[in-house]
């Protein structure tokens, strides 16, 4: 087999870091893009946010008056030749991190929101009896996920903490093991075995049946979860415990056993709302629906003419004309990014709504078109995957509330008649079907497929368990024992 150079000339799609960056705006949401903006307005100095210059001259002002004014009031005007700054000006008066500031922080998040880590900090504070010690505390609780296990080693825990301090893990194993001891029960644990055997180390040790919970527990954990009842007796029944255990028995350690709370840490939710902004607003008038985007989340870009006009300058040394002349191009690459998004936005919304006319009439679910990726790529001359970016998270203002561009997609069925029903319409009426059903006799999948069937919209049992399943209602035989 012999080696050689072979030329060749093939034509391939190359993704531009321009053309990455304009494919990446497009799937951000509102929020994501501001933080974006913000990153690149940090990092260009020819890309600047254009405000008012009233503001901007005022804000100045006020700035020059604030700045004169700490200027007057801490610095003397005449200092002595032979002085030290610290001579001058007191560093005791400069705020520094303690226990004490960190109390007057939790009181005021305890009085707005609070989070899990700010919870056990809390507890932290009160339980710990040196500032090493709750600092030690602070880095074990910030490997602590949402769920409240912990979610880093002994190992990175201890990495994390000596870049500040040099710690032994025994120090580390001892402040672990009192804020397993904080409350909610479970915090801090490693697995849920581990989770579950802390919340049964808080019950009063006269518990009945407690040891053998325990026990169950930290050997046949996967048994109780596969509902492997039969396995768990015979194990039990080989320990020398005196007496044999009964069904009844097990059903009351397996009462105890879900009385537990695998997710500790979802006891403490904060209470913050967050809010949806919607991207896209419309309204009708004069009979006619307008789409428009939300003004008050676009952001106002301009290239910033001081260090635009130096890019023409010569008189600059090669590497700042270098420098100057990529970000310029990256500002305008930018703000062409962010046009394109705007744009094809509109667009996409645009057509959705002529789609979508019948719902923005009426408001019901089941007036909902079907609508797939396509239909819209289609009718706006674009790519299917560019439709998908621009739909994901975005939000549209209606006249019946703040909707998903993705709700208005769905596939559809026709009916006898020819007309399309989509499945979120379909669903709608499942919804509405049960909802109206009498309670001693609830509608089976099979009764509601026939009702459906004689409106004109014909589906099989198994859609109707599916879209139920979906909906999350429960069979005709639980709803029947739950009313």
């Amino acid at each position: 087999m012999k080696t050689g150079l072979q030329l060749r000339l093939k034509q391939q799609l190359a993704l531009t870091p321009q053309l990455q960056q304009s494919i990446r705006l497009l799937q951000l949401s509102s929020i994501d893009l501001q933080n974006e903006v913000q990153q690149m307005l940090e990092s260009n100095p020819l890309l600047e946010q254009a405000e008012h210059e009233e503001e901007h001259v005022i804000n100045n002002e006020e700035s020059k008056d604030s700045t004169s004014t700490l200027l007057e009031e801490n610095i003397p005007e005449d200092l002595p030749i032979d002085a030290n700054w610290s001579d001058i000006y007191d560093y005791s008066l400069s705020p520094k991190p303690s226990k004490d500031e960190f109390l007057f922080d939790i009181d005021s998040i305890k009085n707005t929101q609070e989070t899990l880590q700010e919870h056990l900090l809390w507890q932290a504070y009160l339980n710990t009896t040196s500032e090493r010690e709750f600092f030690i505390a602070s880095k074990i609780i910030d490997a602590i996920n949402e769920q409240g296990y912990l979610d880093s080693s002994l190992k990175e825990i201890i990495e994390a903490i000596e870049k500040n301090i040099v710690v032994e893990s025994e120090e580390i194993q001892e402040v672990l093991s009192k804020i397993r001891n904080f409350d909610p029960p479970g915090i801090g644990a490693k697995d849920l075995k581990e989770c579950l055997l802390l919340q049964l180390n808080r019950y009063p040790t006269d518990t009945p049946l407690l040891d053998l919970t325990k026990w169950l527990v930290l050997r046949h954990l996967s048994d109780l979860a596969e509902r492997n009842y039969e396995k768990i007796i015979r194990a039990i029944n080989l320990l020398p415990i005196g007496e044999e255990l009964s069904r009844e028995k097990l059903d009351l350690i397996l009462k105890m056993i879900r009385s537990l709370n695998p997710y500790p840490g979802y006891q403490i939710q904060s209470n913050k709302t967050e809010y949806i902004i919607p991207d896209v607003y419309v309204t009708k008038s004069n009979g006619c629906w307008k789409t428009e985007l939300n003004p008050e989340i676009i952001p106002q870009l301009r290239i910033n003419s001081y260090y635009k006009d130096l890019t023409h300058k010569n008189n600059n040394a090669p590497a700042t004309q270098s420098y100057l002349k990529d970000q310029l191009q990256d500002a305008r690459w930018f703000i062409k990014g962010i046009h394109v998004r705007n744009e094809t936005l509109l667009k996409t919304a645009t057509c959705i709504v002529k789609y979508q006319r019948r719902f923005l009439e009426y408001g019901n679910e089941i007036d909902i078109c079907p609508l797939i990726l396509h239909d819209v790529a289609k009718s706006i001359a674009m790519n299917k995957s560019t439709v998908s970016r621009i739909t994901t998270n975005k939000y549209m203002n209606t006249p019946w509330g703040v909707f998903e561009l993705k709700y208005f997609f769905s596939s559809g069925i026709k009916t006898e008649n020819g007309e399309g029903y989509s499945s979120t319409a379909i669903r709608a009426a499942v919804k509405k079907l049960i909802a109206q059903e009498p309670v001693n006799k609830p509608l089976s999948d099979n009764a509601i497929a026939l009702v459906l069937e004689k409106q004109g919209i014909k589906i099989s049992r198994r859609t109707v368990t599916k879209y139920r399943e979906f909906l999350n209602i429960p069979t005709s035989s639980e709803r029947k024992k739950s009313s």
